[in-house]
């Protein structure tokens, strides 16, 4: 996924719940529904993790220099970690303490009508918002299912809107549920305990998430195919006798970094081996554009080794 379309998933994901975060806290405080003040927070919360991802993929745009030599590409996996923990320090906690406090102490609804409306045209920007991102991460995902994208994928900051839509979504319908039946049965436990799974949706989204993103965070390698497409490149070379050792790791959505070991039929010279080296670097770039930087340990026999980086 490129950067600029990950950037218009998340500003058509930040429009969608600024805009329905004020009418979804305007409704919770006229009827006091305990959902209703779940979803706002929920809605507030989404809204400053847009942010948040926003100025990760800024920050991952900066060029490198001698204090971060292969650039700040990872900005956007600790951002997006960041933003996990919101999701369960902040929606899920406050959600789950508001529903507690009104299966303790309930609280009639007022005006449920609002409610509905409000929640309705939530569930429209909402599904908007969803179908968008879907829309997207469909067109990256290719044959792979849903999960298995999710897995593999190295741009975090797609699937965590997807994830928070999702979540929102869900979220949404169980508020509605919760408030009907208060209104319906006059029993006001109903509405703290949708708050309350709705606190368990956004927790369990947080834990999720925190759990595709610090693989990517701590080093996460390239993916299987590319490994093995790297390695059949390298290996295609004459000159090649072995390929010894491959090690990747995504420095950014977009950044690969390759160190390749590579012993090289014998006899041959080491500016004979420096010319090979180039055009397996040149090879492997042009066939995957993510790799931006490769290493290459050249071992010419058993004793000796030279080192040279491309």
């Amino acid at each position: 996924m490129s950067a600029n379309a990950s950037t218009k998933v998340i500003i058509a994901a930040l429009i969608g719940n600024a805009a329905i975060s004020i009418t979804k806290f305007f409704a919770a405080f006229t009827s006091g529904s305990s959902a209703m003040l779940s979803e706002g927070i929920h809605s507030l919360v989404d809204t400053g993790n847009q942010i948040l991802l926003l100025y990760g993929l800024k920050q991952a745009k900066k060029p490198a220099d001698e204090a971060f030599p292969f650039g700040h590409g990872k900005e956007i996996y600790f951002w997006s970690f960041v933003v996990a923990i919101l999701i369960f320090a902040v929606g899920s906690g406050v959600s789950i303490y508001e529903g507690i406090q009104h299966v303790l102490y309930p609280v009639k609804i007022e005006n449920a009508m609002v409610n509905y409306i409000v929640l309705s045209l939530a569930l429209v920007f909402e599904g908007s918002a969803w179908f968008f991102a879907f829309k997207e991460f469909g067109k990256v995902k290719g044959q792979r299912g849903y999960i298995e994208a999710v897995k593999r994928g190295k741009d975090p900051s797609m699937f965590v809107v997807l994830f928070e839509d999702s979540a929102a979504l869900l979220g949404l319908v169980i508020a509605l549920f919760g408030i009907w039946l208060t209104q319906v049965t006059g029993v006001a436990l109903f509405d703290g305990i949708a708050s309350i799974l709705i606190g368990v949706i956004l927790g369990g989204t947080a834990i999720w998430l925190a759990i595709e993103t610090k693989g990517l965070l701590i080093g996460e390698g390239a993916n299987k195919g590319v490994v093995a497409s790297i390695r059949q490149i390298a290996e295609s070379f004459d000159e090649v006798e072995n390929v010894n050792e491959l090690l990747t790791m995504h420095m950014g959505p977009d950044f690969i970094l390759v160190n390749i070991s590579i012993r090289f039929k014998r006899n041959k010279l080491t500016r004979e081996i420096e010319a090979i080296i180039q055009e397996i670097d040149s090879a492997i770039k042009a066939k995957h554009e993510a790799v931006k930087r490769v290493f290459v340990e050249a071992e010419p026999d058993r004793v000796k080794s030279n080192s040279v980086t491309s």
